[in-house]
């Protein structure tokens, strides 16, 4: 399966997008960049993973992807504490990192029970 076809790659690809809208105009360079960043990071390990040869490799970078969704969470609750964004938008972010992480788990869990090739 490609990567553009699984509904996490998704909807972590338009939490990247929308991340990167709302902070746009943000002038803590440091915090936009770490935030955009790990947002970004969540499809582009995903994507990554899927273009490897291995099971191995998959599960790698999907877990990758994962620790991505809780450092992401952590910098919404980190940005809504000091008032770079509202309750509401961050509060929508971080639920929907931890589904997304939900659903790497399911992921990783799958791939840890494929058989070796």
């Amino acid at each position: 399966m490609r990567h553009e076809q699984m509904e996490v790659w998704q909807r972590s690809k338009a939490l990247s997008v929308e991340v990167y809208r709302e902070v746009a105009d943000l002038r803590d360079f440091g915090f936009k960049d770490q935030i955009t960043r790990s947002a970004l990071s969540i499809p582009s390990n995903i994507a990554e993973g899927f273009e490897r040869y291995t099971r191995q490799e998959k599960f790698r970078f999907v877990s990758i992807a994962k620790g991505s969704c809780g450092e992401f969470a952590t910098q919404a609750l980190i940005g809504i504490e000091v008032g770079y964004v509202s309750e509401l938008v961050g509060s929508q972010w971080r639920t929907e990192a931890m589904e997304i992480s939900r659903m790497l788990g399911s992921l990783l869990k799958t791939l840890s029970t494929q058989p070796r090739p």
